[in-house]
């Protein structure tokens, strides 16, 4: 009779599963006013890390998969985890699926073990800045460009302007800044790890098993095989995620229906087009990697 209760006792009486909450960063990192967006942003993994944090066991695990994007939203995120796991006493580990490079790298530097499989990519610590120059479209169509400023470096690097030198050299001084910040974070997580490889903070980025060997991942593996030996073949995850909203959307940043408002067709149109231009940028971060 004793069997038959055992598994409604709690603790050791019940010889209960380890249970160990998982949340899924996913995306590009950014921050979108569309409800339509589905970037990450802190603002939209702030819940379901707080309740995964909050709840009981010895550590949470984050599957990560990222191509990068925001640095100021990455360091937000990254911030966030170390912060809980210290609130907590959480040991945190890091699953790497496809890639985890560049923002999606600072996240998971967050982990006090990251383990990625074998053909995911890791790494990209650099800073990038893309755009375009429109100025000889603007002549061969006609077109006549109209630019009054209040302050002389108000229009820096304006895409419809000739580009200037010292607007690179300003732009690559604060692109080098936040590299070295970069590299700062890296270094005080995983310094003790790292290889020393001379192009290890240039951008490049590796496979997992090649990562590894560099100190940038410490195992190679899965999250069902690496929790079943950590914690026992029993052990059991539960997925965290954040509350949706009216519109059956993940809650984040610009949902209106988390208000109780509904949208009006204008605000959709607007979502949609800001969603298509975020989706194209996305796309050309994810295509970065071959994915």
């Amino acid at each position: 009779m004793l069997d038959g209760v055992r598994k409604y006792l709690p603790g050791k009486l019940g010889e209960v599963p380890t249970v160990i909450p998982v949340v899924r960063l996913q995306g590009a990192i950014g921050v979108s006013s569309s409800p339509f967006s589905s970037t990450l942003s802190l603002a939209n993994v702030a819940r379901p890390l707080d309740k995964a944090f909050s709840m009981p066991g010895p550590a949470v695990a984050l599957i990560v998969n990222s191509p990068g994007g925001s640095p100021v939203q990455s360091r937000l995120i990254h911030n966030r985890i170390r912060s809980l796991a210290k609130q907590h006493d959480k040991e945190v580990l890091v699953f790497v699926e496809d890639v985890a490079a560049s923002g999606g790298y600072m996240i998971a530097v967050a982990g006090d073990e990251i383990i990625a499989d074998a053909s995911s990519i890791v790494g990209s610590i650099g800073v990038i800045y893309a755009g375009f120059g429109f100025t000889g479209a603007l002549d061969k169509l006609g077109i006549e460009r109209r630019l009054h400023t209040a302050g002389e470096n108000k229009a820096l690097l304006d895409p419809f302007s000739p580009e200037r030198d010292e607007d690179v050299r300003h732009l690559k001084a604060i692109q080098q800044e936040v590299h070295d910040d970069f590299i700062d974070l890296v270094k005080s997580r995983r310094g003790d790890v790292l290889s020393e490889a001379p192009d290890l903070f240039s951008g490049l980025f590796w496979t997992g098993t090649a990562g590894r060997d560099l100190g940038l991942v410490d195992s190679l593996g899965d999250l069902r095989s690496v929790l079943r030996a950590r914690f026992g073949e029993e052990v059991k995850t539960r997925l965290v995620t954040a509350p949706r909203s009216l519109l059956g959307r993940r809650q984040g940043v610009g949902v209106a229906a988390a208000l109780g408002e509904l949208l009006t067709g204008r605000d959709q149109g607007a979502g949609l087009a800001e969603e298509a231009i975020t989706a194209l940028e996305n796309r050309a971060l994810w295509a970065r990697f071959g994915l």
